[in-house]
């Protein structure tokens, strides 16, 4: 059974990492493959040793692999970068990943008008 406490604790932790990797990617990492991205959220295990970072990339899917691409590769230097920042004796392990919850959203919305749709004409043409 997890404490309160700790459950406080990890959600705080997790939005601070956000804020910071979010601060880092704006302006202080140089890879021409790092694109137009913004951290989303930070999802943290339940021990604190791992994190999965969810990046939103503006652009088209080879934009976002090679966004991640770029991510990947600066892992450590961002691990680094948390632990000074923060004063993490042992930063979390980093696995970004892309958020594809917008494209989700608009795919869940455009089936949904189209099931309305449906239910018109078959509900003007019954009558």
């Amino acid at each position: 059974m997890e404490h309160r406490g700790q459950k406080y604790h990890r959600g705080r932790l997790s939005e601070a990492i956000r804020e910071e990797i979010e601060t880092i990617l704006e302006g202080e990492l140089g890879d021409p493959r790092i694109g137009l991205a913004s951290v989303s959220s930070v999802v943290m295990a339940a021990d604190a040793r791992s994190a999965r970072v969810m990046v939103h990339v503006a652009g088209d899917e080879t934009e976002a692999e090679r966004t991640l691409e770029g991510l990947a590769a600066a892992r450590n230097y961002v691990r680094h970068e948390l632990a000074e920042r923060l004063q993490l004796r042992k930063p979390p392990e980093l696995y970004f990943q892309i958020d594809r919850s917008d494209q989700l959203e608009s795919r869940v919305e455009e089936l949904l008008g189209r099931e309305k749709k449906r239910r018109r004409k078959s509900g003007a043409g019954g009558a």
